[in-house]
C-alpha cells in the first residue's frame, strides 16, 4: 500500500512539473505577444527595438571595413603626395588612423555591451561626433599647402570627394545624422573652393560636385527606408511566429485535456458497465420470473402491472447502457469488426421476424424486397443486423398505425450492394436532419410524442456503415416519410470465379475472391 501511494505520489508530482513547464513556456509567449503588440502601436508604426538594431548595423558596417578604412588612408595618401609635402601627407594620414580607431573602438564597445545597459541616445551622439571629426579630417586632406602644380588637382579633390561620401553612405546610411557629418564637410571643402576659384575651375565640375553628393544622401536616405521596411517585416513576421505558438500552446493544452477526458470517459464506461449490468440482469431476470408467475401466481393485478413496468424499464436501460458503449468503442477506435461473409438477404429476413409482432400490435406492415440471388458481402454480419434492427426499430417507432414499412436489400449499379428502409411515417423537418443524426439528437416529433430512445440509434449505423467504407444518406419529406440508405462498395461484394478442376488433389474446389 506504502509503495503504490508512493508511485501515485511521484506520478503527481511529475504531472505538476509538466503542467507548470507548459503554463511559464505560455506566459513567455504571452510576453512576447504582448511587447509585439505594444510596439505595433507606436506612432511611427516602429518598434523602439529598432533604434537598437539600428544602431548596432552601423557598429557591425564600421568593424567590418576595420582593415578597408586604413587600406583606403595609404591610397589618398599616396595621391595626395602629388601636390603635398611626404610631412604633410604623413601627419594627415596619422590625425585620420587615429579619428579611425577611435571610431573602431567605439563600435566594439557598443557591441560588446547588453542592450539593456545601453543608452542609445548617448551613444548616437558619440557616433554622430566622431563621425564629424573623421569627415573634416578627410576634407583637410583638400586643404593641404599645395607645393606641386598639378593640371587636375580639382579632377583629383572631386574624386577623393566621390570616394569619401560613398564610403561614408554605405558604413552610416543607419544613421542619418552620422551620414550628414561624415559627407558635409568634405563637400562644402569642394564646393568652397569651387565658388572661390570660379574663374578659373570648370562649373561643370562645380555642379558634379552638388549633384553628387545629393545623389548620395538620397541613397543614404533611400538606404535608411529600406531597412527599416526589412526590420518592419521580420518584425511582423516575428509577431505571426509568436501567435502561432501560443495558438500551438493553447491547442496542445486542449489536446491534452481531451484526451485526459477520453481517458477519464472511457474508464468510466468501463467501470459503470460491469457496474449497471450486474444488478440489471437481477432485475430483469427476478422481474422476468416474477411476471410469468414461474414461483406461484402473484395476488394482486397491481404488482403484475408494477413487474411489467421493472420489466420493460430495466430492459430500456440495458439497450441505452449497450448503445452508449457501442458509440463510445467505435469513436475511440476500439469496436473490431469481426468480418465473415454475410447474405444480407437472410439477415433482414430475421430483422423483419424480430419486429414484426411490435410493428403488428401497432398497425404497421413491414414489405421486404430482397435479392435472394445477391453474392456475399464481407461483413460484420452482428453490425449488419444491428443496422437493420435500428432503422426498423426507428421506422416502426414513427410511423402511425396504418402505415407501411419497405425494407429492400438490392445491388447497386456499380456492383455495390445496399440496405433501404423506406416509411409512410410524418417526416422529418430539413433544418432537423443533422440534430437526429448527431449523438443524442431527437428531432421535434420525437420530443412531442416523447418517445423512448436515447438518440443514438442513427448516430451508431453511421459510424457502422462508415467502418465498412460504405456511405450513409437519410432524406424525408413531411407528411409523406422518410428513406434511409446504407450503400457498400463493389470492393466488399464477393464475386464467385468459375469451378475449376485441381490437377493434384484430382478434386474440384470452388474458389471465391474477395
Amino acid at each position: 500500500m506504502a509503495g503504490a501511494q508512493s508511485v501515485r505520489r511521484s506520478k503527481e508530482n511529475d504531472s505538476r512539473g509538466i503542467n507548470s513547464k507548459r503554463a511559464a513556456r505560455r506566459r513567455a509567449v504571452l510576453r512576447t505577444v504582448h511587447d509585439v503588440r505594444e510596439q505595433l502601436n507606436t506612432t511611427n508604426g516602429y518598434r523602439p527595438s529598432f533604434q537598437h538594431e539600428l544602431t548596432m548595423m552601423y557598429a557591425k558596417n564600421r568593424t567590418s571595413a576595420s582593415l578597408a578604412i586604413p587600406l583606403l588612408l595609404l591610397i589618398v595618401g599616396a595621391v595626395s603626395t602629388l601636390w603635398a609635402t611626404p610631412l604633410h601627407t604623413l601627419s594627415w594620414i596619422a590625425a585620420a588612423f587615429v579619428a579611425h580607431l577611435v571610431m573602431l573602438m567605439l563600435a566594439r564597445k557598443f557591441e560588446d555591451l547588453p542592450q539593456e545597459d545601453l543608452d542609445l541616445s548617448s551613444w548616437k551622439r558619440r557616433f554622430f561626433v566622431g563621425d564629424l571629426f573623421s569627415g573634416i579630417i578627410w576634407a583637410s586632406i583638400l586643404l593641404l599647402p599645395t607645393q606641386k602644380d598639378v593640371a587636375y588637382l580639382a579632377e583629383f579633390h572631386f574624386a577623393i570627394m566621390l570616394i569619401v561620401v560613398a564610403v561614408s553612405t554605405m558604413l552610416c546610411f543607419t544613421l542619418p545624422a552620422s551620414t550628414w557629418a561624415g559627407t558635409l564637410p568634405i563637400s562644402a571643402v569642394v564646393i568652397g573652393t569651387a565658388v572661390l576659384n570660379a574663374e578659373n575651375m570648370d562649373m561643370t565640375l562645380s555642379l558634379l560636385a552638388v549633384g553628387s553628393m545629393f545623389f548620395f544622401l538620397m541613397l543614404a536616405n533611400r538606404l535608411y527606408r529600406s531597412t527599416l521596411a526589412m526590420l518592419n517585416f521580420r518584425m511582423e513576421k516575428d509577431f505571426l511566429i509568436a501567435e502561432l505558438e501560443q495558438a500551438k500552446a493553447i491547442s496542445d493544452e486542449s489536446r491534452r485535456q481531451a484526451e485526459e477526458a477520453n481517458t477519464a470517459k472511457s474508464r468510466f464506461l468501463a467501470t459503470m458497465s460491469h457496474e449497471l449490468r450486474t444488478p440489471l440482469n437481477a432485475i430483469l431476470g427476478f422481474s422476468e420470473i416474477m411476471q410469468n408467475e414461474v414461483l406461484g401466481p402473484l395476488p394482486n393485478d397491481k404488482y403484475r402491472e408494477y413487474v411489467g413496468d421493472i420489466n420493460s424499464s430495466g430492459s430500456h436501460l440495458l439497450n441505452l447502457i449497450n448503445e452508449i458503449l457501442d458509440l463510445s468503442r467505435i469513436e475511440a477506435g476500439r469496436y473490431k469488426l469481426n468480418e465473415e461473409a454475410v447474405t444480407l438477404s437472410y439477415v433482414a429476413e430475421d430483422c423483419e421476424n424480430l419486429l414484426r409482432l411490435r410493428a403488428r400490435n401497432k398497425d404497421v406492415t413491414i414489405r421486404l424486397e430482397l435479392d435472394l440471388n445477391l453474392p456475399k458481402l464481407w461483413a460484420d454480419e452482428r453490425a449488419m443486423r444491428q443496422v437493420m434492427l435500428n432503422l426498423l426499430t426507428n421506422a416502426v417507432k414513427f410511423t402511425p398505425p396504418g402505415g407501411e414499412i419497405t425494407l429492400l436489400v438490392k445491388p447497386t449499379e456499380d456492383g455495390g450492394q445496399y440496405i433501404q428502409v423506406k416509411d409512410t411515417g410524418p417526416g422529418i423537418p430539413e433544418d432537423e436532419i443533422p440534430t437526429v443524426l448527431s449523438a443524442f439528437g431527437q428531432g421535434s416529433l420525437a420530443i412531442q410524442s416523447a418517445e423512448d430512445g436515447s438518440g443514438l440509434g442513427l448516430s451508431i449505423v453511421q459510424a457502422l456503415v462508415q467502418m465498412h467504407d460504405g456511405e450513409f444518406d437519410l432524406k424525408s419529406t413531411l407528411r409523406v416519410g422518410t428513406t434511409v440508405t446504407a450503400t457498400f462498395p463493389p470492393s466488399r461484394v464477393m464475386d464467385v470465379l468459375p469451378i475449376h478442376q485441381d490437377r493434384n488433389q484430382g478434386r474440384i474446389q470452388l474458389k471465391r475472391a474477395i
